[in-house]
């Protein structure tokens, strides 16, 4: 357990590292509420206006990998005071940017800067907080995050309004620099030294890096999660939703502006809720990101089929299911950090944060391409079918991201059981009762195997140790099971062979669940 006085020092660094992170989603969100206006200032059509957003995230997804392992290397602090300097010298740029080709240079920018902050602060929050509290504080990482585009949404629509292009972005880009040099003074990797640095890696080392992240299953998983939940509310959020409430649903502007806020308090309202969920029940998170994906579907299904414009009801509920895909896509970060050592934390990171990013700007890509399709010559906006058209290309893409979901977590789960059996087959079964005899007093394992969830046979007088391997398929079988001599053999033979499995599963690697201490033979998680 952390110190009183380091437990504030984690919560500092947390808190300016969150306030960085929330700038770069303003900064990355800003052009969302201004994609109009950019139409405008740069005379471009839905295609071009489209890139600065296929632009900015294409550079952000291709730089996860790459940024994961320098931050390995040379810790998260130069990585974060880096990214902060990027990212402000880019919008000041944007804000005296005249002409289409210096202002894509300048979101290009914007989008190294903003790929080196999110997987920082979550290379801190794994630093400087205690496993229990990891999902809760990664899940606070990413909702506190999105107020930056609450901030992009209203205030900075007014800013716009009030004091023209230039000035609005050079505000946000005042704070980037403030912040920068409070993170210069106040972050640090780790109690003992300001900045830390990692094994120094050639070019084989970096490609076992990689290889080794990406041949694990939960990574692959996590990868998914995050490429199927994210991009809905990430295109909504950072240029399409606005154009879409309001030419496709007939929205006013003060009303589009308020659902896009609203989405973002749902993701922020639903943040701790499945960081519990998560805690809880960690061998159904997948189960938790399917639900969710299928609602968002759901819910599109109904507002894209729904004649002419869809009340404003739908369209609150539209906003809250997709703002649910954030915190569920922050579900992949949790089980990649659980299915990797520390050593290539940051690799795996980059690799799944990158799948929502490439998932967004490939719908994005895609919106801007079929609206100018389907929108006639000579028309003025875009029409409410192109919008149904170009809305509807989520679909291929959440259909692969389920597919992709429920292949990876069933090869994810064998080899959790088969690595971990004792510990994890608990999360599955639901507990039994059962009858203890009444000389299991004389057997103490008999308790033991009640608190693992396992089932105990009552057919004969002569009590018998339960038998998990039943239940659980063949990985867990061949790891537990005992054979049929075993069985035969006295109660106290058997039980104190359970003890000793389940002393050497507890004494195996502690990540793939570290929110519960390893298992006791006395203790029992009702899962």
């Amino acid at each position: 357990m952390t110190s009183p006085v380091s437990s504030r020092q984690a919560m500092t660094i947390w808190v300016v590292g969150v306030a960085v992170y929330f700038v770069a989603v303003l900064q990355r969100s800003s052009l969302a509420v201004a994609g109009l206006l950019a139409a405008e200032r740069f005379e471009i059509s839905a295609s071009q206006l489209s890139t600065f957003v296929v632009l900015q995230l294409l550079v952000y997804a291709l730089m996860q990998v790459p940024v994961g392992l320098v931050v390995d290397r040379f810790g998260p602090r130069r990585v974060l005071l880096s990214g902060t300097l990027i990212l402000t010298l880019a919008q000041i740029s944007f804000a005296f940017a005249d002409n289409y080709a210096w202002a894509l240079s300048s979101r290009f920018f914007v989008g190294v800067g903003d790929a080196m902050t999110f997987v920082c602060v979550l290379r801190l929050v794994t630093s400087w907080f205690p496993a229990r509290r990891i999902p809760l504080i990664t899940q606070l990482t990413g909702v506190l995050g999105q107020l930056g585009a609450v901030t992009a949404a209203i205030p900075m629509t007014w800013a716009l309004s009030t004091f023209g292009w230039s000035r609005a972005y050079l505000a946000t880009a005042g704070i980037g620099a403030v912040l920068l040099v409070v993170a210069l003074v106040v972050v640090r990797d780790s109690a003992a030294v300001r900045s830390v640095s990692g094994p120094m890696l050639g070019l084989a080392g970096i490609r076992r890096n990689l290889r080794e992240s990406w041949d694990h299953p939960g990574t692959r998983l996590g990868f998914w999660m995050h490429f199927s939940t994210h991009f809905s509310a990430t295109v909504l959020g950072l240029l399409w939703g606005y154009p879409f409430f309001v030419e496709g649903e007939g929205m006013s502007a003060g009303a589009a502006g308020l659902l896009l806020t609203i989405m973002v308090f749902a993701i922020m309202a639903f943040g701790p809720i499945f960081a519990w969920l998560i805690t809880r029940w960690p061998w159904h998170r997948s189960t938790l990101v399917l639900a969710v994906l299928a609602g968002i579907a759901a819910t599109w299904t109904v507002v894209l089929a729904w004649p002419g414009g869809a009340p404003f009801a739908l369209l609150v509920l539209l906003v809250v299911v997709c703002g649910m895909g954030g915190p569920a896509s922050m579900i992949g970060f949790d089980v990649g950090r659980t299915s990797n050592p520390a050593s290539r934390a940051g690799t795996a990171t980059g690799i799944i944060n990158q799948a929502g990013f490439i998932a967004s700007l490939i719908l994005a890509g895609l919106i801007g391409l079929i609206l100018d399709w389907r929108t006639p010559d000579g028309v003025q906006g875009y029409p409410p079918e192109a919008f149904t058209w170009a809305m509807s290309a989520q679909f291929m893409l959440w259909g692969l991201g389920a597919v992709q979901i429920y292949r990876y977590r069933r090869k994810g789960r064998a080899r959790l059981l088969r690595e971990e059996p004792e510990r994890w087959s608990r999360q599955f079964r639901p507990p039994q009762t059962a009858q203890r005899p009444a000389s299991s007093s004389n057997h103490p394992g008999t308790a033991s195997e009640s608190a693992g969830g396992d089932s105990t046979s009552t057919s004969s007088s002569t009590p018998r140790a339960s038998r998990p391997a039943r239940s659980v398929g063949a990985g867990f079988r061949s790891a537990t099971a005992m054979s049929r001599s075993e069985r035969s053999r006295p109660l106290s033979w058997q039980n104190r062979s359970i003890v000793r499995i389940r002393s050497a599963t507890a004494s195996t690697s502690s990540r793939l669940n570290p929110y519960q201490p390893s298992p006791q033979p006395t203790t029992r998680r009702n899962a």
